[in-house]
């Protein structure tokens, strides 16, 4: 009788939808490895059980996965705010420790091995502490984020990852950090600071595909339209010609001098070389400060491997058509003729086995929960919870947004995982923790935190 009350608070508001649906998830992420390694005559049982394959470690990740997530679902939601920016702390740490001890892994210093072949990103764990410690401060009474203040130290705390995380030569991993900017928008972010972000995307972009001097003039000419059509407003404002002139100035400045210095100088070759090949055009490494200094570098982009990746992958996903090749039965992932088919391409073997409809199906599964994440973030009574809801449900989609993209060619190869798919120990560790506690705050939604 004891035993059954005990089972009954343990298991009393957690919402078991989104443990299933993680379940779910899980579940196709082993099967997507299995199909891509499996190689025929040997006996399943003992290769899922040797723990030498890849899928058999990714069952070994799980099992460790499950243990972790009964842990924070026994453990009192007070815990995590009052931890939370002592985590992150511990989290900024861990990456400051990879410089030291840290392993290099393809070219990027972000891992700390763990012995028996296991390794752990830092920057993978730390999207949990960062979501916790954005949760805690914009959730404290003292917090008014209408004013620059607050927002300056919202960013920093979301941006201070992202820095070390460019530093180890992940820009991947650093980019997802940039999706908290969703969640402070959520909780009033001036809507103009994501119109000037976008907008600065977009000059970029357009600095990559249109010859500079055609874009010089064409941005010349927007803002004398400008001016010309805003004849009476700059009477009564007399600083906006001076505004127009401004925003012109920094336009032109950007596309002529600091979008070409930050690809020749600041990324490395085979980066600049990723994100031209984005938008059909070859980048000259010539031009490139590292690829002078490297010739590893040079060699690399002569062998164009991300074009060879995203064509690759590009077959794979358009091999299977309609309604796909079926299990075990792709030419393209099981000939192995896709790189990091497992990892960052772990969808092109979906594309391939199951089609247009297997994957639109799959993307349905990701789509259904990010909509209950959303639900349950505006169920909340705590604004720790909510905040710490949608930081969840940006970071996903994020991750599966340009995971998805990147295989089939609309965004540059960034070493982006598929959440909850592609193999790896610190990533499915840390989804799994970022979801976990999301269903644990939830189960105590009436509760308050701060």
């Amino acid at each position: 009788m004891t035993n059954s009350k005990n089972n009954k608070k343990i298991s009393q508001g957690i919402d078991w939808v989104i443990v299933w649906t993680y379940a779910v998830l899980v579940a196709i992420g082993i099967l997507c490895i299995f199909m891509v390694e499996f190689k025929p005559g040997i006996n399943i049982f003992q290769s899922f059980i040797a723990g030498k394959t890849n899928y058999s470690k990714q069952l070994i990740f799980t099992s460790i996965c499950v243990v972790v997530a009964m842990f924070i679902l026994l453990a009192d939601s007070k815990l995590f705010t009052a931890f939370a920016n002592m985590m992150y702390a511990f989290g900024m740490l861990l990456m400051l420790a990879t410089f030291v001890i840290g392993k290099n892994i393809n070219g990027s210093k972000s891992w700390i091995p763990l012995g028996g072949g296991f390794n752990l990103q830092p920057a993978e764990i730390c999207k949990i502490f960062t979501s916790l410690a954005l949760a805690k401060f914009l959730s404290r009474q003292e917090t008014d984020f209408s004013k620059l203040r607050s927002q300056i130290i919202g960013g920093c705390i979301a941006l201070s990852p992202a820095i070390l995380s460019v530093l180890q030569n992940e820009t991947g991993l650093a980019l997802v950090y940039f999706s908290f900017f969703i969640v402070m928008y959520r909780e009033g972010l001036p809507p103009a600071l994501l119109i000037i972000g976008f907008s600065f995307a977009a000059l970029v972009i357009a600095t990559l595909i249109v010859d500079p001097n055609i874009l010089a003039l064409a941005l010349t000419v927007i803002a004398g339209a400008t001016i010309y059509f805003t004849k009476r407003a700059r009477k009564r404002n007399r600083n906006l010609l001076v505004t127009i002139i401004a925003i012109w100035a920094i336009c032109v400045s950007v596309q002529r001098f600091a979008v070409p210095y930050i690809f020749n100088n600041v990324f490395q070759c085979y980066q600049s070389t990723r994100i031209f090949s984005m938008v059909g055009k070859d980048y000259d490494c010539s031009q490139n400060k590292s690829a002078l200094r490297r010739v590893a570098d040079k060699e690399k982009a002569a062998k164009k491997p991300d074009d060879y990746n995203v064509r690759q992958s590009k077959i794979a996903i358009g091999s299977g058509g309609l309604i796909g090749k079926g299990f075990l039965k792709g030419t393209q992932t099981r000939g192995k003729y896709v790189p990091e088919q497992h990892t960052d391409f772990i969808f092109t073997s979906i594309g391939e086995a199951f089609g247009l409809v297997g994957s639109a199906l799959f993307l349905g599964v990701y789509f259904f929960l990010l909509l209950r994440i959303i639900n349950l973030a505006e169920k909340q009574r705590s604004t720790f919870s909510r905040v710490y809801a949608y930081c969840v449900a940006s970071i996903l989609f994020f991750h599966i947004v340009v995971n998805v993209c990147m295989t089939i060619g609309l965004f540059p190869i960034i070493g982006i995982t598929l959440p909850l798919i592609s193999y790896g120990g610190s990533s499915l560790l840390s989804f799994t923790i970022l979801l976990f506690i999301l269903v644990r705050l939830d189960a105590d939604r009436q509760m308050v935190l701060r």
